[in-house]
C-alpha cells in the first residue's frame, strides 16, 4: 500500500512539473506573441508596404476602443502620410518622463 501512494504522489508531482513547464513557455493568453514585422504583414491588406488608418482601425484590437487605436496611429503616423511604414509601426513608443 505504501508503495502504491509513493508511487501515486511521484507520478502527481511530475505530470505538475510537465504542466509547470509548459505553461512557462506561452505567454499569458495562451497565444504566442507575434513580432512586429508578423503584425504589419497581418494588417497590410493590400501588401503595398504600408498600414493605412483604415486598416489599422480594422484590427481587432482597434475595434475594441476605437478612440485609443486613432490616438496610437496618430502617433505612430510621424510624417503625417495617413499610413504607417514598416518603421513607424515597429517603433517603440516613447515613455513619458517623470516629473
Amino acid at each position: 500500500m505504501k508503495s502504491i501512494v509513493t508511487l501515486l504522489t511521484v507520478l502527481g508531482l511530475a505530470s505538475f512539473s510537465f504542466a509547470a513547464e509548459g505553461d512557462a513557455k506561452k505567454p499569458q493568453g495562451g497565444k504566442p506573441k507575434m513580432s512586429p514585422a508578423d503584425q504589419f504583414k497581418k494588417l497590410d491588406k493590400d501588401a503595398n508596404g504600408s498600414v493605412s488608418k483604415e486598416e489599422f482601425l480594422a484590427s481587432p484590437g482597434a475595434k475594441k476602443d476605437a478612440a485609443k487605436a486613432e490616438t496610437a496611429f496618430g502617433k505612430k503616423d510621424k510624417d503625417a502620410n495617413g499610413s504607417l511604414s514598416m518603421e513607424e509601426f515597429a517603433a517603440a513608443p516613447k515613455k513619458k518622463k517623470e516629473a
